[in-house]
């Protein structure tokens, strides 16, 4: 399957966003200081709050590199397809 240049940019810039937002959001999830991740504040006590919030981020991480890495793959197609026909 082919992958127009527009495709093949937006796929890549989701993954670069996602690989962003993911990141922040599980720095931001380790520092909270509200109680809710971890229990009284102590990071040796992790709530289920935590446990599905970080299962969350890690499988968004994981699609977002996967739609990004097929993004990059078009455009390296057509990068090698413009090289072909010069």
């Amino acid at each position: 399957m082919k992958l127009s240049r527009t495709v093949s940019w937006f796929l890549t810039a989701f993954g670069v966003w996602s690989l962003f937002i993911w990141t922040t959001f599980v720095k931001n999830l380790w520092k909270d200081s509200g109680g809710q991740a971890f229990v009284g504040g102590d990071h040796s006590q992790p709530t289920a709050f935590f446990w599905v919030h970080l299962l969350l981020a890690v499988t968004s991480l994981a699609l977002g590199l996967a739609v990004g890495a097929i993004g990059v793959r078009g455009l390296r197609a057509l990068r090698r397809q413009g090289a072909e026909s010069l």
